[in-house]
């Protein structure tokens, strides 16, 4: 079902760029002002330059983020700082990373993949998305003409020619070897071998793949490639607005892991920060922690053991400004389906972010759509302690802490063709920017 093929990818030259450490970045999304700073200060050929440019009080429709990005990417091009591979390959990486104390390694292929239109049941998101964040995605690729961060995709079962060669590679060496701003080891092998290739896209060709990270710039190449359609007489289904680069890993490789997307609030009434756990127990059954006196870090240790307990109940753990005491509360029996029941499968009343998105922000603190679409009153947090750190500061006024949603979860949402809340899942560590990009021209 889904067409997979190798491509000519951009790679940066290694006889112009010492280390990829310091021109790669992760995805645009997950990257602050601080850090946007500090990639433009790291080096001057910086992916950071193309996917999220400084911006200029003098920017204008011809000079502005985009424009420039277009003026590096050809810059750099025409400087063989960027280099296209004249056989067209697929590129197995893997990238080994701590959780806990524990290294886990996960593989992916990067890939070209055959854009479909999520109803044939081809691609399948998991998300809903924002339109402000694709309408930006989508003027940086009318610029550009280019991928430059691929989408991060999931398929379940065994692909053999692909396993072999996940295999086979730690013992060969790789075609990049670096070891990135996170201290995550980042490999890549280049597979050329025709018959292996052939072996590879074949084997897709029963497959579904689900997007787990990358649903804004997958929507934003279904409009460039209808944009490119509208204005390009020469377009046809061989065209390369046709196709988005696409990292493809496996659902049972022991390195994917999915963190929790923590929410936090900004901007909440007094009203609704000092009523909420009595408001909340209309719909909740709520156990209080009590801060401990001399020791809040065995209270907090204490918060999070409780919550991460019995993780297939649905749990969420509370933390209110100015609110020493912790909270984890759960939904009381059957509240979920007499509010909901009506409009909400039991796949998407059973998510703890279907709780929080319906239940609590809408229902208790009465935030409405336009409120859950606003990125000034809701931000994230995949860190338990940063998430907890920034209510004990005063920096937020209330923290939702999650459990991370399950992989089986998003298969059975996204197979029922529906969508979850937004930032539902994290998948760590976010596939890195930079080390592969794909033209469109």
């Amino acid at each position: 079902m889904a067409n997979v093929i190798p491509f000519n990818g951009i790679l940066y030259n290694p006889k112009k760029i010492d280390s990829l450490a310091d021109v790669t970045t992760p995805p645009y999304d997950v990257i602050n002002k601080e850090e946007q700073v500090y990639f433009h200060n790291r080096h001057p050929q910086n992916i950071i330059r193309l996917i999220l440019g400084s911006e200029t009080n003098e920017d204008n429709e011809e000079n502005n983020r985009y424009t420039r990005a277009a003026g590096f990417l050809n810059k750099w091009l025409s400087e063989e700082i960027l280099i296209a591979d004249k056989r067209p390959a697929f590129y197995l990486t893997a990238i080994d990373f701590p959780v806990e104390d524990k290294i886990f390694r996960r593989f992916g292929l990067t890939a070209l993949v055959g854009l479909e239109p999520f109803e044939k049941g081809i691609i399948l998101p998991h998300e809903k998305t924002y339109s402000k964040t694709k309408s930006e995605r989508l003027k940086l690729i009318k610029a550009c003409h280019a991928n430059f961060s691929p989408i991060f995709s999931l398929y379940s079962g065994k692909i053999d020619a692909l396993n072999a060669m996940e295999m086979k590679a730690p013992e060969i060496p790789a075609d990049s070897d670096f070891i990135d701003g996170k201290g995550h080891r980042q490999r890549l092998w280049k597979i050329n071998d025709t018959i292996i290739q052939k072996s590879i896209s074949s084997a897709f060709n029963d497959k579904i793949l689900y997007i787990a990270d990358g649903h804004h710039r997958y929507e934003t190449a279904l409009n460039y490639r209808e944009w490119v359609s509208k204005n390009n007489p020469d377009f046809s289904p061989t065209h390369p607005a046709n196709f988005i680069m696409m990292f493809i890993c496996s659902m049972e490789d022991p390195g994917l892991i999915i963190l929790p997307a923590h929410r936090l609030l900004s901007g909440v009434d007094n009203q609704n920060l000092s009523g909420f756990v009595q408001k909340a127990s209309e719909y909740f059954d709520i156990t209080e922690i009590l801060a401990g006196k001399n020791d809040t870090e065995k209270t907090k240790d204490l918060f999070i053991s409780s919550l991460r307990k019995e993780e297939l109940k649905n749990k969420i753990g509370v933390m209110l400004k100015n609110n020493n005491n912790f909270y984890i509360i759960s939904p009381k029996p059957g509240v979920m389906k007499k509010l909901f029941g009506n409009e909400l499968s039991e796949s998407l009343m059973d998510l703890d972010v279907t709780i929080l998105t319906r239940l609590i922000l809408t229902e208790v603190l009465g935030i409405d759509q336009t409120g859950l679409d606003n990125e000034n009153l809701i931000s994230y947090s995949s860190s338990d302690k940063e998430a907890m750190e920034n209510i004990i500061s005063g920096k937020y006024d209330m923290a939702f802490i999650l459990n991370p949603t399950k992989i089986e979860q998003v298969q059975k949402v996204a197979g029922e063709g529906l969508i979850m809340p937004r930032k539902s899942t994290y998948f760590y560590p976010k596939v890195i920017t930079g080390q592969v990009m794909n033209k469109l021209f």
